[in-house]
């Protein structure tokens, strides 16, 4: 950061750290004991549409990529695109394979961003639910942030989210994810894959 940066009270963006991301396993571990969440199984990274040959050679390359675990039983990767004109790329692995999933959704990020559509990356999630209530939960990596928050939407189809329990869950995994301490970039993603 330079001198007129510190005078002008700009800061300089935190960089993706995508191995961030291998962070999640453990911290799946930790959510289970504190509140009863466990893994879905289901992951997704959403990223603004992007057109063109080069896009679609690099789409054919995740495909690819992620669809070759279906020859060893696995679903195959989903494309789909929600109202607000975002791309969702779905990816699921068995539920108790939560490094399987990161493993995916790590090489998703990497392909996009290598292929040089990263300012495209917005943001990549993995859904969890509740034993018993059936309550859903999502933790989310913001890419042009480098960090996590939680998103809880309320059942019911509502767009209510459940901000008593985000929190609880922020607290919950602050020695296991870097959280975005800003809570006006915790944005809701209704209807993302697996919630």
């Amino acid at each position: 950061m330079g001198f007129l940066d510190v005078l002008l009270g700009r800061s300089k963006p935190k960089r993706p750290d995508l191995d961030q991301l291998f962070a999640l396993p453990a911290a799946a571990l930790t959510l289970q004991a504190g509140t009863a969440f466990v893994p879905t199984g289901v992951g997704a990274v959403c990223f603004a549409s992007v057109e063109g040959g080069a896009f679609n050679r690099l789409r054919q390359e995740v495909r690819e990529l992620l669809d070759a675990d279906t020859v060893r039983g696995g679903i195959p990767v989903e494309f789909d695109q929600d109202s607000y004109g975002y791309t969702w790329l779905t990816a699921r692995q068995p539920a108790d394979d939560m490094a399987a999933l990161v493993n995916d959704l790590h090489a998703v990020n990497t392909l996009l961003a290598e292929g040089g559509f990263g300012p495209q990356l917005l943001c990549s999630l993995v859904s969890f639910r509740q034993e018993g209530s059936g309550s859903s939960l999502a933790l989310i990596y913001l890419y042009k942030r480098g960090t996590f928050y939680p998103f809880a939407p309320l059942p019911g189809g509502t767009e209510k989210r459940d901000n008593g329990l985000e929190l609880q869950v922020r607290a919950l995994l602050a020695n296991d994810l870097p959280l975005e301490e800003d809570l006006s970039r915790w944005f809701p993603v209704w209807g993302a894959p697996g919630l």
